[in-house]
Formats: C-alpha cells, structure tokens, sequence
C-alpha cells in the first residue's frame, strides 16, 4: 500500500475503513443530541470524485490505498467473475458485489443442480471460493442458491483464471442450474390384495397426492390390482396406455417371495435404474424409464417416462428416499445410478421431532 493526497486518489483502493463521526447538535428543545460515528467508506471501496470533499471533510488529506499493479484484480471486479461462473438457467445474481460477495439466488421454482466435481475444482483454487446449498432439492424463486467470495482485497488475476478453467464454463456450461418443474400427471398402482379386496383402505394413494401435488402433478389415473404379477403388470400397461408423465408403485417391493412389484416393474419393458437405495428409511426404492415413449413431459430430458417403486415406509414416514429423488423427476431431469449411490452419504433419517424436511436433508 501506499499513502497518497486526498485529491490524488480517485480510482485507487481504500486499505482500512474511514470513520465518520457526525456532531449531534440539540433538539427543538434545547437537548444534546448524541453524535453519530461509524465507517463511512468499507476497506475495499474505489474513490470516486465525489468521495474527495467528503473524506477532506472528515480530515482526511491523505489515504492508505492499494497499489493496483498490472494483473491485479479488485475483490468487486473478481467476485463478478466467479458470479459468472455460477449463472446458469434458472440463477441470477442477487444485487451487486460487496466486499468481494455477490449472492446467486433461484429465478424461477425447481429443483437446484450442482455440478459437484467442477464445483470442487473451483474451490481447491486458493483465494476464491463458491459456497452453495445442497444441490436435488426443491427451490422457489428467489431463494438463495450460492455466494461467491474473493479472501483477499486484490487478487491476482491469474488466481480467477484458473478458477474459470476449472469451471470450464464454456464448454461444460455453468456450475449450477434450477430446472423448472415439468411433469403434470402421474399414475398410482397400489399393489396389496387387501387393499384390492377392500378389507383395509388405501392410505398410500393420499399420501403420494399430496407429495406430487406440492411439485404441480396431478394423479390422474389410479389402479388396485392386487399383489398377482400378471395383474400389476397390466395395471401399470394401462397406466403407461393413458399417456401419463409418471407411473407411481406403492407396495410389494420387498424381497418377500409374494412381493410381485419389481418384476411386474420389469415385466411392463421399463430399464431399471437401480433397485436399492442407501438411504434409510427408503432402501427397496426402484427407479425405472419406459423409454422410446412420446408425448410426455417427462420424456424429453430424462429419456423415457419414469416409474417409480415405493417401499412402505413412504406412507408412514414424513421424509424418506422418495422425497429425496422427488425433485429431480418432477423436472425430468434424469435419475441415474450415481445419484442414488451419491445419496448414502447424509441418507441416514435422524428422526427428528418434529421433522424438519426439506430444512434437513437428513444428517443435520
């Protein structure tokens, strides 16, 4: 740093924060008034001409300021940078940057994607960094999603560089992205001959109604075929026949020898994603497409029409692997094997009273 006249400063970088202490004066009355002291210019901030009568005021005629070199980079200046890294569909910056930060915040609901791997790329960069909320969640517009922030007040513009190298921004694209909600309707097979032969209610349909309904689907076809294979099968055939986005399982989807819903899954054609999940409560998960299928909001990006196999816990537990998985193919974006395995790690339901989900993604 280097100190130089007030008057010469415009453009430069202020090194400390400059304290302004206003008098207080009295009150229509007569009273002392207390006076006002506190920074009136950040550490960071670049004086402007407008800037100079006020600091002269507050006695300042000459100022600690950064020697901006030659591939130096202000804080501000970088921030917007690795802001830039972050913009992808569905994002926007949440105002200007401030002391090196600027917010990333959801321009529309969906589920937030972080590309992981990049994201750590960036962030094994010394001297910046972008810190996120867990990404496979449901977000609403204008929630905060990310912040970025340069650790010193200058940095070498050689250090931002190699963060937008390892974000690769222009051949992979941005680092995060909120996909738009996307299916409208859904199918529900509720497997169990006593719910079929009516001598228990079904309590599983209401339940996942009301789970899609949060993210804009609709059920509108519903079958009780019982637990025969041939008969869940052709129950999910008719459903796949009625041109829904999604195809909902409930029941049977243990290793039970009577527990017929995988296989009538597979016997219906659809590509079994995983069966298994590592998380608990939710382990029996099946994740599956119909693909080739047209006509379906949830086949343009996911490649087919999903189907899910929802063990039993889903009716009774407020938060299980199928909350987890939700969001992703509300938006058609595609469950793929990796995903599921990626959920093991914070899969373990703590059983919180009360719950707090969607705040905690198990683990917290």
């Amino acid at each position: 740093m280097k100190l130089i006249r007030t008057e010469d400063a415009v453009g430069h970088v202020l090194c400390h924060d400059m304290t302004q202490i206003l008098p207080g004066g009295t009150d229509a009355e007569g009273h002392e008034l207390p006076r006002c002291k506190g920074p009136r210019f950040r550490k960071g901030h670049v004086v402007t001409a407008e800037d100079v009568p006020v600091l002269l005021s507050m006695g300042k005629v000459n100022l600690y300021v950064w020697e901006m070199e030659p591939g130096m980079l202000h804080e501000n200046d970088a921030a917007e940078r690795l802001a830039a890294l972050c913009l992808g569909p569905g994002c926007r910056a949440s105002g200007a940057p401030s002391e090196g930060k600027i917010g990333i915040e959801a321009s529309c609901d969906g589920v937030f994607l972080v590309d992981t791997a990049r994201l750590d790329a960036v962030n094994d960069t010394n001297e910046v960094m972008v810190a996120t909320r867990k990404g496979g969640f449901a977000v609403r517009e204008g929630d905060a999603l990310a912040g970025t922030r340069v650790i010193p007040l200058v940095v070498r513009e050689e250090v931002v560089a190699a963060a937008e190298a390892a974000a690769d921004v222009a051949a992979r694209g941005a680092l995060m992205r909120v996909a738009p909600w996307k299916l409208r309707t859904a199918a529900v097979v509720a497997t169990g001959s006593e719910v079929a032969s009516g001598l228990i209610e079904d309590k599983f349909t209401p339940v996942v109604e009301a789970k899609l309904a949060a993210f804009g689907i609709e059920v509108t076809w519903r079958a009780t075929p019982g637990d025969d294979i041939e008969a869940v099968t052709g129950a999910i055939n008719e459903a796949r026949a009625a041109g829904v986005d999604l195809v909902v399982c409930t029941g049977g989807m243990s290793v039970d020898p009577d527990d017929n819903t995988p296989g009538a899954i597979k016997r219906a054609g659809a590509r079994i994603v995983s069966y298994g999940a590592p998380v608990l409560p939710g382990a029996m998960l099946l994740v599956g497409y119909f693909d080739g299928e047209e006509g379906s909001a949830g086949a343009t990006e996911a490649g087919g029409v999903p189907v899910l196999g929802l063990p039993g816990c889903a009716m009774y537990n407020a938060a299980t692997v199928f909350d987890l998985v939700l969001p992703r193919i509300a938006a058609g974006v595609p469950v793929r094997r990796s995903d599921i395995t990626h959920m093991g790690e914070g899969g373990l339901c703590l059983r919180c009273k009360p719950c707090t989900f969607p705040r905690c993604p198990f683990g917290k």
